[in-house]
């Protein structure tokens, strides 16, 4: 492998699903190399229940298009805006689906929750590999370095690829600010840490968000740098104390509604994107909890 792998820069192209607001990225090293997929979207309509893949399909077109192997599809956390499309990536693409080792806790605390099938396994055996705080990795020659960023969930990562970080619900452009923490086991001090451990980056490290949400303000973006993001955003800038962060955060959370897909969304993810397997007349079906959350 290439020694000089972590000062590498990889190409990023982003592709937005406007409904979930949610960006999905292929990173890789050239034309005809590899590639590494995250946080694909698959398209999910609540009312009829029906899914569909055109989302994930640019995804595929481009990766065949510019003829990449794909080595990795990787998730930040079990999201809860929006369904995974990681298996129809696998499929049609390959690459193994992956997810920091901490999406156990996860599956334990929405095991209970949604009062899961007996088979549903809590060890992250779905996934095609977990990765543990600092584990590096490769997508072709640039290195791949695991970053754990808990605090909207217990198991959020960040993933560095080269010198570019994609964090995931962590932090978000800077005039919208950080990710909210009420999910069952977020925390709003060690989301602080978290971003505290990002912006301790060099300055010039590239970062990629998983969601923007600009409003009626400006399009939407998915890139800034660390530098751009103590100076000016909105919660996290240079100053803001620990103890104010997490006044602001809490406060905050009080007044957001849940996410109008988390209901399905989480019992999709936390399955490595497979759906609930079917019931006794060959039906799908995910399971709403009365007054649960």
């Amino acid at each position: 492998m290439n020694t000089t792998a972590q000062v590498l820069r990889p190409q990023v192209q982003a592709f937005l699903d406007n409904d979930s607001e949610t960006f999905s990225y292929v990173v890789y090293d050239h034309e005809g190399g590899h590639a590494a997929v995250i946080d694909a979207v698959l398209d999910y309509d609540p009312k009829s229940g029906r899914t569909r893949t055109d989302t994930a399909q640019q995804l595929v077109d481009f990766v065949k298009q510019k003829q990449l192997t794909v080595d990795w599809i990787l998730e930040t956390h079990a999201h809860a805006d929006h369904l995974s499309a990681a298996p129809f990536v696998r499929d049609n693409v390959g690459g193994k689906i992956a997810i920091g080792e901490n999406i156990v806790a996860v599956q334990k605390i929405f095991r209970d929750v949604f009062n899961l099938e007996k088979q549903f396994l809590v060890d992250g055996s779905q996934f095609d590999k977990l990765f543990a705080e600092g584990e590096k990795f490769y997508v072709g020659d640039i290195e791949g370095e695991v970053i754990y960023t808990p605090g909207h969930t217990p198991a959020d990562m960040s993933w560095r690829i080269g010198d570019a970080v994609f964090v995931g619900d962590t932090i978000f452009m800077p005039d919208v600010g950080t990710a909210r923490c009420d999910f069952p086991g977020g925390d709003a001090r060690t989301l602080y840490k978290s971003v505290q451990h990002l912006l301790s980056m060099p300055d010039e490290t590239r970062l990629f968000m998983c969601h923007d949400y600009p409003g009626d303000r400006r399009e939407h973006q998915y890139e800034t740098t660390v530098a751009e993001q103590k100076k000016h955003n909105i919660h996290v800038h240079d100053g803001v104390s620990e103890d104010e962060f997490v006044a602001m955060r809490e406060a905050r959370d009080a007044t957001l509604e849940m996410p109008r897909l988390i209901l399905p969304s989480i019992q999709l993810n936390i399955r490595a994107g497979e759906m609930p397997p079917p019931e006794d007349n060959g039906t799908v079906y995910f399971k709403i909890p009365v007054n649960k959350l």
